[in-house]
């Protein structure tokens, strides 16, 4: 076990592990840490605990100091830099008539460099850009292509829910979002419904995957011929409801007029596999749901 302290750099950004180094640091300082980037200022998010080996990617760099006043005013100073930076390289790349967004600008504490965040279509060649930059800003000069889900995380806005939008309020960091989860949790296919400010899948789908997959586990398939416990009923699932746990049966009568019934998955056993997969009710465009995940 190692004891730790996880540093965030950006809001909602990723949370890095980093030694205290027997340091008196709890949650909410501010932190003068190494990265690979250099030398960064960055904020205590998660405070000392222990943690396994495994589950650190070495080597686990150590915190160098706690953040001075002069340290917290350099980086104030770095913010407004960056509003001015924004408007400069903005000007630039309407010059160089690139077809390019520009969409945010970072600096790094110790000056070393200055990253320009920006969104094309295709690739762009922006190396007389980076020279007008350099000799603007007199140090090194890094563009970086982003995409739609990145790029909505720095902007930030409201979600179709009407609250912030996950990414740029608390997720630090994407996870794969399939049509899959859509169709499991019986949501509708329409991609105006399920797909946020960013034009991809809700980040949201994810957040209760893993219950509808561990119930859809004790479910029948749509298809199944299934026996009702306790009863001599036996019928054809004709639709599951995962969140519930339950299934609409078409009951076999003596009559030969099948009645639907809704039974939970604990009061049905499964006695043959349908041969056919009975499809989805709505008719899907696969090609252009495609289109919405990463």
């Amino acid at each position: 076990m190692i004891k730790v302290v996880g540093v965030r750099f950006k809001k909602a950004g990723k949370i890095y592990y980093f030694d205290p180094d027997k340091k008196w640091i709890k949650e909410e300082d501010y932190v003068i840490v190494e990265t690979v980037r250099g030398i960064e200022f960055g904020q205590v998010v998660v405070g000392p605990k222990m943690v396994k080996d495994e589950d650190i990617i070495q080597p686990l760099k150590k915190v160098l100091r706690l953040a001075t006043q002069e340290d917290i005013k350099c980086n104030d100073e770095n913010k407004i830099k960056q509003s001015q930076a924004f408007e400069i390289c903005t000007k630039k790349i309407e010059e160089h008539k690139l077809d390019m967004k520009l969409i945010d600008i970072e600096y790094t504490f110790d000056n070393n460099k200055v990253i320009f965040y920006f969104t094309a279509d295709g690739r762009i060649d922006f190396r007389e850009l980076v020279k007008d930059l350099a000799s603007i800003f007199r140090t090194r000069i890094e563009l970086r292509q982003i995409g739609v889900r990145d790029e909505a995380k720095m902007i930030g806005g409201l979600g179709p829910c009407g609250r912030p939008m996950c990414c740029s309020s608390f997720l630090g960091e994407f996870y794969p979002v399939s049509i899959k989860m859509a169709k499991e949790q019986k949501l509708s296919l329409n991609p105006a419904k399920i797909s946020g400010i960013c034009s991809r899948l809700m980040c949201c789908l994810n957040y209760e995957h893993h219950v509808y997959d561990e119930n859809i586990k004790e479910l029948p398939d749509v298809g199944d011929k299934v026996s009702i416990n306790g009863t001599n009923k036996t019928g054809i699932v004709l639709d599951i409801n995962p969140l519930f746990k339950s299934a609409k049966v078409k009951v076999q009568t003596a009559d030969g007029v099948g009645e639907i019934e809704e039974f939970k998955s604990d009061e049905m056993k499964v006695i043959q596999e349908g041969a056919v997969k009975m499809k989805h009710h709505e008719e899907i465009n696969l090609a252009a749901l495609k289109d919405l995940e990463d």
